[in-house]
């Protein structure tokens, strides 16, 4: 049917129905406007442009009673014959602004206002200024030959959501009383389609907020790491879930690394996310070994009332050597890329997903990894729907070993065609080992009395070369209660390291057992008073078992 002749009773229902068909084909706005336009040119109109209301794009409430101010509009689609491409139109994308004494007279806010359909069957000169504010506008779609207009509003489920206006020229028929009544059937369907797409990306939007809320807004001091974190949520809604990643300072200068991703998605993946990164912070403050800390987190996956199941990488890496401890539960391996640019996998144990019941975990150590870079990712960084995991991995190894080491610490890898991005959310935790600075000192103490002595003496003299003098006397009572406690119930302390930071950290390691514990002390009590003297005169004191034994540390606040 060409669009010069009139439509009959089985044309309009010909047209409609296939127009249920042609847009809407995405839950895209954008998208769904711009195919709107196109149908009805040359079919319908000889020109016909689609603008939203600001309000429905940014994603809020739409008042759904007739107003007496007009609501702003975007332009969000245009489409023309060729004997109208020279029509002014405002261009996609962009405000429609529309001057204060325009207002009144202008056709399209009329249809905002009453949310009915305006109709000029035969325009004369007057006409054209009330369809188009500018000057310059009307006179050249007066020279075009334009000589019929229709606004329509766009209103789906009782909300307004903009407008379509139709203009005819040249030898087209008029617009005439019928054609209204179909365009006001069009726009009641397109409508609908436009408000489906609004409401995805509605959607879409509260779950990648609430994602990223849950998410780390900035990553802490580390000593000797730099660390690169990236989110990408997932274009389709149905594929934002639960990706997360955490980086956490740990006494001694350690700092621990997790990366998770919850089986699901939407809101109920984020909000499990939510709940395990909680857990998985206070067990990780605890200083405990990463094998434990993802049996714990095994049993609260457990204790979840939805039966989520999740896998998760948690590394701990100290700066003393440059080396990592890893413990994974179903988690994709790590990818270590070295000074030279060779990529390879980290041979970790792959233990059952958190919340399978199937524990313990194991843990693998990871030396001297100075200058190298050690990535962390969930799978959407590379999932596709067709290749096997192996060759999902081998595209990663690849693309990790292309990249320069800017391009890596830049997120390169986020950008690099690995997976089907669109449809995975990916979180991707790249971590670069810098040589020891001089932060951080670490000392081996003797098993015997003079422990305690040298202690002081390593510490004093290191705070002198900090510039850190004031701090002499409290530090030299706190390693000096520390070493005691380690010659009296721990075998002999093993290591002391003193740490620079936002925070002076004391730390005394042994192989005693026991974890330190302050007591009531009466007054006619001899000993007992040390922690408790820690306790008075540090920020916080701590205490965490290791393979060895245990660690035992002080922080002290250090002013700018």
């Amino acid at each position: 049917m060409r669009r010069s002749e009139q439509f009959t009773t089985l044309g309009r229902l010909a047209w409609l129905n296939e127009a249920s068909t042609r847009i809407g084909t995405q839950l895209d706005l954008y998208r769904t406007s711009q195919e709107l336009a196109q149908f009805t040119v040359p079919r319908f109109a000889d020109g016909t442009t689609v603008d939203l209301l600001e309000a429905v794009l940014q994603g809020e409430e739409v008042d759904r009673t007739p107003g007496l101010k007009a609501p702003r509009t975007r332009a969000m689609a245009v489409a023309a014959t060729d004997a109208l491409s020279a029509l002014r139109a405002t261009p996609v994308g962009q405000i429609n602004e529309i001057p204060k004494e325009a207002l009144g007279t202008l056709m399209n806010t009329r249809v905002l206002k009453e949310r009915r359909t305006a109709l000029l069957t035969h325009m004369k000169r007057p006409d054209f200024n009330r369809v188009v504010y500018t000057d310059k506008g009307a006179q050249t779609m007066y020279g075009l030959g334009v000589h019929s207009y229709m606004g329509v509003p766009l209103i789906a489920r009782g909300v307004l959501l903009g407008t379509m206006e139709f203009v005819r020229a040249g030898d087209s028929p008029p617009f005439t009383a019928t054609d209204r009544a179909v365009a006001e059937q069009l726009a009641s369907r397109a409508a609908v389609f436009i408000d489906n797409a609004r409401l995805y990306g509605r959607e879409r939007e509260h779950v990648v907020t609430l994602q990223r809320s849950l998410l780390p807004r900035a990553t802490p001091h580390t000593p000797g790491l730099r660390v690169h974190a990236d989110y990408a949520p997932a274009v389709d809604a149905r594929g934002v879930g639960g990706d997360w990643y955490d980086v956490m300072e740990l006494p001694g200068g350690r700092t621990a690394l997790m990366v998770g991703d919850v089986m699901g998605h939407g809101l109920p993946a984020a909000a499990t996310m939510g709940r395990l990164r909680a857990v998985a912070r206070t067990l990780m403050t605890l200083d405990m070994a990463p094998d434990r800390v993802l049996a714990r987190l095994d049993l609260a996956t457990r204790d979840l009332e939805d039966d989520q199941v999740a896998t998760c990488l948690c590394a701990v890496y100290d700066p003393a050597d440059a080396s990592y401890t890893l413990a994974s539960a179903g988690h994709p391996p790590p990818l270590l890329v070295d000074n030279t640019g060779a990529a390879s996998f980290v041979d970790v144990p792959v233990g059952a997903p958190l919340g399978a019941g199937v524990i313990p975990y194991d843990c693998v150590p990871l030396k001297e990894t100075r200058g190298a870079r050690l990535v962390l990712y969930t799978d959407g960084l590379i999932k596709t729907r067709t290749d096997d995991v192996d060759v999902q991995l081998d595209r990663l190894r690849r693309a990790a070993s292309e990249l320069s080491p800017q391009s890596l610490d830049e997120g390169g890898l986020l950008t690099s065609p690995l997976g089907d991005d669109s449809r995975f959310d990916e979180a991707v935790l790249l971590v670069a080992t810098d040589a020891p600075g001089r932060d951080l000192r670490v000392w081996e103490l003797p098993q015997e009395g003079v422990a305690a002595s040298n202690a002081r003496k390593y510490v004093t003299g290191q705070l002198a070369d900090w510039g850190l003098a004031e701090f002499g006397e409290i530090t030299e009572l706190v390693v000096s209660e520390l070493v005691g406690n380690a010659l009296r119930y721990g075998n002999g302390p093993g290591q002391l390291r003193l740490l620079r930071g936002e925070r002076l950290v004391v730390e005394v390691s042994d192989t005693g057992p026991d974890l330190p514990q302050i007591q009531h002390v009466d007054v006619s009590d001899e000993g007992g008073r040390g922690l408790q003297l820690i306790n008075m005169m540090c920020r916080r004191w701590g205490s965490c078992r290791t393979p060895g034994g245990k660690v035992v540390w002080a922080e002290q606040d250090v002013a700018p």
